[in-house]
């Protein structure tokens, strides 16, 4: 079994910050591509970041300057530094990895979604 953990969200007032981590586990050979999205309420998913196995960025234009993504390989970790976080951030927050399990099979695994809520 694969799975993703999340965790790091949160209440948080506008201009603070919050750093969102994501584990993977399980029977997996080797990740590629990490990265998290976001839905708001009303609105469609987005892609907030990604980084790839040889550490290719790249970010939505409006977190650009104040989110930062990096991944621990040896921790088979992604994470997503926030900050200066704006009421608009607001949002349920879903990480995923392209993974090749074991058996060679290679696929996209989710989190559950951590909540990020920004007061204004």
């Amino acid at each position: 079994q694969v799975q993703l953990v999340e965790s790091g969200g949160g209440l948080v007032q506008a201009g603070g910050s919050l750093r969102l981590s994501c584990a993977a586990s399980g029977a997996l050979f080797s990740i590629f591509d990490m990265g998290w999205y976001r839905q708001a309420p009303g609105k469609q998913r987005e892609l907030v970041a990604d980084i790839s196995s040889g550490g290719r960025i790249n970010y939505l234009d409006s977190v650009k300057g104040r989110f930062t993504i990096s991944r621990d390989n040896a921790k088979n970790t992604v994470y997503l530094q926030m900050n200066s976080l704006k009421p608009d951030d607001t949002a349920v927050y879903y990480c995923y990895a392209e993974i090749r399990d074991i058996y060679f099979r290679t696929r996209d695994y989710w989190g559950q979604g951590t909540q990020v809520t920004v007061s204004s």
